[in-house]
């Protein structure tokens, strides 16, 4: 299996330091990491990882954290910086198709998931909390389905919901994007332009169609999850029907969810939200 690395302008506080100086600012934190890319197959995964090392502590579990569709794992950075001075290890992969993952030629949910899978594997890890935002959601909930033993919880975000038959059809709710949120996903990508360049737009047709053809091994798989769970939803403006998310409430043996007054990007949109419902969830 092959594997590389290369320099990247990092965005880690190490947990060390910061509880040396609790009173810093997160800026002062701000390190260099190294980005690690792994061949799993014809598909390399990029992932950023702050460390195994005694900066954390031993008995806290990983957090591995997964983007959405068209974006990278930017996007978790403010976040990452949270648990990571918490004494977390944080774990940032780009999804195959983004960021600095290798494009390929088969976008289909299972193998976002699957590629996860390999990776907690390759990284020796022996239980992990999953974070997942839209398509991202689809990864992590399937990696809590396929070996529920390793996840210790899950949080799922705005993960458009799959059709269970044929019957059904797709609903959305609708509402144009606020001010502020057209301000914070604006200068998101004058921050981060790389998820926009980088993108594989090939998948785009891929997952429209996945989106709307039904889907019922996932929500078969459900009843799999032994996770506790939290999902949490936006308002007008989100990508998760309400009914659907119902249904997969009570599929779920333990799952929480929660509702914002947002669109489909909580953690983006509403961080100080995000992070007051999440960090409690994951123990801290």
């Amino acid at each position: 299996m092959w594997r590389g690395s290369t320099n990247d302008l990092g965005l880690w506080s190490r947990a060390q330091p910061a509880a040396e100086h609790p009173g810093w600012p997160v800026g002062w934190l701000i390190v260099e990491l190294t980005v690690t890319r792994v061949a799993f197959g014809d598909v390399r995964i990029a992932y950023r990882d702050s460390g195994a090392g005694s900066a954390h502590s031993a008995n806290e579990v990983p957090v591995l954290l997964m983007h959405g569709m068209g974006g990278d794992g930017h996007t978790w950075d403010r976040f990452a910086r949270q648990l990571v001075r918490r004494g977390r290890r944080v774990i940032i992969p780009d999804l195959r198709g983004h960021g600095r993952s290798a494009h390929t030629d088969s976008y289909r949910f299972p193998e976002f998931g699957a590629d996860v899978l390999r990776l907690c594997e390759r990284l020796d890890l022996e239980s992990v909390d999953l974070v997942g935002h839209s398509l991202g959601g689809y990864a992590v909930s399937w990696v809590a389905m396929e070996r529920p033993e390793l996840v210790r919880r899950l949080v799922i975000e705005e993960q458009p919901l799959p059709l269970r038959s044929g019957d059904e059809q797709v609903a959305f709710t609708r509402r144009l994007p606020t001010v502020p949120e057209l301000w914070h996903a604006t200068t998101s990508l004058l921050r981060h332009p790389r998820a926009v360049l980088s993108f594989d737009r090939s998948m785009t047709g891929t997952a429209l169609e996945q989106f709307r053809k039904p889907y019922p091994e996932w929500w078969e798989g459900l009843a799999d999850i032994t996770a506790p769970t939290l999902f949490l939803r936006g308002g007008p403006g989100g990508m998760v029907d309400p009914v659907k998310v119902e249904q997969m409430r009570t599929a779920v043996p333990d799952c929480e969810v929660r509702a914002f007054r947002c669109g489909h990007s909580i953690h983006r949109d509403r961080y100080s939200d995000f992070e007051s419902a999440v960090l409690p969830f994951l123990g801290h």
